[in-house]
């Protein structure tokens, strides 16, 4: 370990033994808890940790608090973290310093906190951000599969599991993703992953009922297709898997490019009237959209027969909305996530939520099945793309899940106790 954390195994254990923390949000008044909330013990695998990366907003919460100032945090403790990564604006060494927490330089050390078995009640994989090369397809290899398989190989050595969340899609590449979850099956281990988009501010509120039928529905993204295009198809999914009989899985996709993504809008193979409800959700340029270069379509059929459209318009729109056109409905809704920055990016709070959830109660808050099939829907276009836009087939993408009623910010019902 580094002079900054060269704290002892059993001085953690002593210095967080009698630590508790109260499980409110960061606008919630935390005075009427009767008591405090027994906190569980995470580790944290991350790749880098900036200012403003996804470890200082997810691990920076469990450290000082919901709006990082130091109030009221999660019912979590950060026992140990491991960082593969150490930039010029790194954080984790001054604030390992700062709160006692040892940085190990191996994973298992990290979910053993250096001993001899598992202490920790769960573990927190940011495999998001940092230097890593991409492949010819444009995914950013970021190493999810490999810390996921580190983790999970300490389980067995040490017979102990204990709940993960992977930040953000798995994989990224299909291959991997499918092993993450295979292996999670596997050895029970209780796994989330995902955005926090799923679970942020949206405007406006929109209802969309569980077990609706769903006759449109269209999504628009910005910005990179690897990056951006797994938290534009999870916010999509979120929406439409609340569908009747949803959700069975995605039977193929296809990725396009220039007059032929416009051409499914010309033909209606797609609602125009969709579309533009969906685009009206977001700021965006004047001018026509179908000028707009670098736009491309995920198109994708599910099961069930929906078809999936998601318009990823970089330089175009700045933003990722939803529009739904429900039977028997005469009126099309929409609504965008509503990116807030401060305090201190609280859509993440709100996905910490989730994570403290699962933490204390043993299982995943919302179905990890969610992430594998939007990742795997990412995967098949990004390959589509590379295959000159050809419709791919996807048998490997029959997922079948039951989605959950889990509630986004800023529902009032999420300031509960943890394990409620």
């Amino acid at each position: 370990m580094s002079r900054t954390t060269d704290i002892t195994r059993r001085s953690w254990l002593a210095h967080t033994a009698s630590a508790a923390v109260w499980s409110g949000m960061p606008w919630a008044t935390v005075a009427n808890e009767a008591q405090p909330v027994k906190p569980k013990y995470v580790a944290a695998v991350i790749t880098a940790y900036e200012r403003g990366l996804h470890a200082d907003v997810l691990i920076g919460k469990i450290l000082e608090g919901w709006e990082q100032k130091g109030g009221p945090g999660p019912a979590l403790k950060l026992s140990s973290m491991y960082v593969e990564q150490f930039t010029d604006r790194d954080m984790a060494r001054a604030m390992a310093e700062k709160y006692g927490v040892p940085i190990f330089k191996t994973i298992e050390q990290a979910v053993t906190v250096g001993g001899n078995n598992i202490p920790v009640d769960g573990v927190i994989s940011i495999g998001e951000h940092g230097t890593y090369p991409y492949n010819s397809k444009g995914q950013h290899l970021y190493p999810r599969r490999r810390f996921f398989e580190a983790i999970t190989d300490t389980f067995r050595k040490y017979d102990k599991v204990v709940p993960v969340f992977n930040d953000k899609h798995l994989g990224p590449a299909w291959s991997d993703a499918k092993w993450m979850y295979d292996r999670a099956k596997q050895m029970n281990v209780p796994f989330m992953a995902g955005s926090s988009m799923t679970v942020g501010y949206r405007k406006p509120e929109i209802e969309v009922p569980l077990n609706c039928e769903i006759e449109s529905a269209v999504g628009i993204g910005y910005s990179g297709l690897d990056i951006y295009g797994s938290h534009a198809l999870e916010f999509f999914q979120c929406h439409v898997e609340r569908r009747r009989n949803a959700e069975r899985g995605v039977q193929w996709v296809q990725c396009l490019q220039g007059k032929a993504m416009w051409k499914v809008l010309n033909d209606g193979v797609i609602r125009q009237d969709v579309f533009d409800a969906a685009l009206a959700q977001v700021p965006h340029n004047a001018g026509d959209v179908r000028q707009s270069s670098n736009s491309t379509l995920f198109l994708f059929q599910y099961a069930d027969g929906l078809l999936g459209a998601v318009f990823m318009l970089p330089g175009y729109a700045r933003g990722t909305s939803v529009a739904l056109k429900l039977n028997g409905k005469n009126e099309i809704m929409g609504t965008r996530f509503d990116e807030r920055t401060e305090p201190r990016h609280p859509h993440f709070a709100w996905l910490l939520k989730g994570i403290e959830r699962m933490m204390h109660t043993g299982h995943p808050t919302y179905p990890v099945e969610r992430t594998l099939l939007t990742s795997g829907i990412l995967d098949r276009a990004l390959t589509s793309l590379d295959q000159h836009q050809q419709k791919l087939m996807t048998p490997e993408l029959t997922i079948q899940y039951r989605p959950v009623d889990y509630p986004h910010a800023p529902r009032p019902d999420l300031t509960s106790r943890p394990n409620q």
